[in-house]
């Protein structure tokens, strides 16, 4: 068994990027500018978007936190978006999710220019991955498969079991999978809430992605020796003995399936620093206009 280190593949992609983000400054350009709109004062919300100023700064970019109490209406909201659409100094923003329940998510996602839509969930770019087009891709899935090529991890003609079917990772990285790339190349199965005997799938797959946001759904005997398992989940599950009273908890019982996967990310440090990473190259290529022009 093979511990996949997403901190370390990070920390390389981070310093790849600020070697990038500096020649571009030589060059007279100026830095790469990625603002969040934060609203309310969720824990997890928080600590997220924490994240993402710090790797901000670590990658040499500008970066703009806006503020917003949970009260703040959809109109109030939608009219930041389209301010931030029209500022040329904004490359790529994002609206931390979830949204109060008074505010329509996909409205907002629908209202931000897929051409500064860093997190890669406008239909605009999810139909462009979905047909593979250049677009901004989904944050959490190109994570996933950057995690796959660092490791070298072979994928063509296997079979792919993907737990879940969220837009945010689910349905785009089943997608991603599939596509005649590397990685990708798989023979796809979408497994959710509503399919039968889960485990009569995970028996059969070379590679497990669980992202079904159930902690420890996966367990040791629901798969085969040699998996290649990537676990997306982190639930916050209460843990007296921790400060914090919580622990994140993937959606993988790791002690009992470590032992027969080939390869496998822990919870924390696995696929999240790369979804934070990913974020950064979309601000990167928003930035350079690689991906969309004018």
């Amino acid at each position: 068994m093979q511990l996949i280190d997403g901190k370390k593949v990070s920390a390389d992609i981070k310093a790849e990027i600020r070697a990038e983000v500096e020649q571009m400054v030589k060059d007279g350009k100026r830095r790469p500018h990625l603002v969040g709109i934060l609203v309310g004062h969720d824990g997890g919300s928080e600590t997220y978007m924490a994240n993402k100023v710090k790797s901000c700064a670590e990658c040499g970019f500008e970066s703009t936190l806006i503020r917003y109490e949970d009260d703040v209406t959809e109109a109030e909201l939608l009219a930041k978006v389209q301010e931030l659409n029209a500022d040329p100094a904004v490359d790529g923003f994002i609206v931390q999710l979830p949204l109060p329940k008074h505010i329509s998510e996909q409205k907002v996602i629908e209202a931000i220019d897929y051409r500064k839509d860093v997190d890669g969930f406008h239909p605009v770019n999810a139909g462009r991955m979905a047909i593979g087009l250049p677009c901004f891709k989904s944050a959490t899935p190109a994570g996933i498969l950057e995690l796959l090529a660092r490791y070298n991890i072979d994928t063509k003609g296997k079979h792919c079991v993907v737990l879940g079917r969220s837009n945010i990772v689910g349905r785009p990285v089943a997608e991603l999978m599939m596509q005649k790339s590397y990685p990708g190349n798989c023979t796809v199965t979408i497994c959710h809430s509503a399919t039968p005997d889960i485990a009569s799938f995970t028996h059969q797959a070379d590679i497990i992605i669980a992202a079904i946001g159930k902690p420890a759904f996966l367990k040791g005997d629901m798969v085969k020796d040699g998996v290649v398992v990537i676990d997306v989940g982190t639930t916050r599950v209460p843990d007296a003995s921790r400060k914090s009273g919580f622990r994140l908890q993937g959606d993988v019982e790791f002690a009992n399936l470590a032992p027969k996967s080939s390869f496998i990310p822990p919870v924390p440090g696995g696929v999240g620093p790369m979804t934070i990473v990913s974020l950064m190259k979309n601000t990167l290529l928003a930035a350079k206009g690689e991906i969309y022009h004018g």
